[in-house]
């Protein structure tokens, strides 16, 4: 079995959960109070990360779909898991497209969009293919290079004079109704509630005493980094700008003039957002997969990768065009995906709480 160490493990959640959501407008609805409504959603999802590490460490061997059979027996917890397996490879299918449709607005305008997601799906599968280990080996690799170009970019915006205070003003002038309403779901979904795919990855790391401390601070890091990004989109652009913009960090990067030498800076938030896209597709991929052998030990581990790496690629073309595939995503899938995110963990939280007290019981009855 593959293990990962725990800088790994913390590397991996930092990039996962970061992706490419710095760049989104996220809360939009909440206009000047967006950040709160991030804040509020990341200490909901605190609280579901909490939920789903209390559930790990009742069997820190297993990973998910072993948690499921646990929890609900064999047959129940293997049609779950089926479902869990789609729902990665759905998640996966959104991130390919995502990169498609941005890397022909951005970059490759005249190149088929098929032959840029064919490539990254190909790139997907080599590293699906090398394992979890290699992956999270991979992410070591690319941290320090994303650190540094949000650390300089964020630098830039700062002493280049294009942020304006008043834009997060006033602050909860509807009261808290539009906060929570742009809160939950949406933004608990994405991305907060997308750490339950790392139930399939926790009881590979080597020291699993650790895995509590190393998730929670990783999370918390990145929690407070993109209300950040979210504070920082708000205090440049405004309510308006931010709320019609497709990528306002990329908006925002645009406005930088630093003594006339360094501006568009475009190139290197598209890179951000590639590699975000990448490590996440990658991450859903690989947690699809990896589903679908614990569910199916008598298929090979190689005729899983080809079959769901083909379902993705084929499945990223069936809505019609990026419009609607945005629309799909904000407003319907992440109404569903907090069926995997919460409900499923919350029943698997209360099967473990009633069965650790009826064990608690069980001497005082004999």
């Amino acid at each position: 079995m593959e293990r990962i160490s725990n800088y790994q493990l913390a590397v991996t959640i930092m990039l996962f959960e970061i992706g490419s959501t710095p760049l989104f407008a996220l809360g939009s609805g909440a206009k000047q109070d967006s950040w709160l409504a991030m804040l509020f959603a990341a200490a909901t999802g605190l609280l579901l990360l909490f939920m789903f590490l209390y559930i790990q460490r009742t069997a820190p061997e297993e990973c998910l779909i072993g948690l499921l059979k646990l929890c609900f027996g064999t047959k129940i917890g293997t049609g779950i898991g089926i479902l869990f397996a789609l729902y990665f490879a759905y998640e996966s299918m959104r991130n390919l497209r995502d990169f498609g449709e941005i890397t022909n607005l951005t970059l490759l305008s005249s190149t088929p969009q098929y032959v840029t997601m064919l490539i990254i799906v190909l790139l997907a599968t080599y590293a699906v293919a090398m394992g979890i280990e290699t992956f999270s080996r991979v992410n070591e690799a690319l941290l320090p290079l994303i650190f540094v170009s949000y650390g300089a970019l964020i630098l830039l915006i700062l002493i280049s004079g294009i942020l304006h205070r008043d834009n997060l003003l006033p602050i909860l002038d509807n009261g808290l109704g539009p906060v929570i309403k742009a809160a939950f779901p949406d933004i608990l979904s994405f991305p907060f509630g997308q750490m339950v795919l790392f139930f399939m990855i926790w009881h590979l790391l080597s020291e699993k005493q650790k895995i509590k401390r190393i998730s929670i601070i990783s999370y918390l890091s990145v929690a407070a980094f993109l209300i950040l990004m979210n504070i920082l989109n708000l205090m440049a652009l405004g309510t308006t700008l931010v709320a019609n913009s497709t990528l306002p960090f990329l908006q925002a990067v645009q406005l930088i003039q630093v003594g006339d030498i360094l501006e568009r800076l475009d190139v290197m938030v598209t890179l951000l957002l590639f590699l975000g896209l990448f490590v996440k597709m990658t991450a859903f991929y690989w947690g699809a997969v990896y589903a679908c052998t614990r569910l199916s030990r008598s298929t090979s581990r190689r005729l899983w990768i080809f079959y769901v790496g083909f379902i993705i690629f084929i499945t990223s073309f069936i809505e019609p065009n990026y419009t609607y595939h945005v629309w799909l995503g904000l407003n319907v899938s992440v109404k569903f995906f907090p069926v995997f995110q919460v409900v499923i963990p919350l029943l698997m939280f209360f099967v473990v709480l009633f069965r650790k007290h009826r064990r608690s019981e069980t001497p005082s009855n004999v």
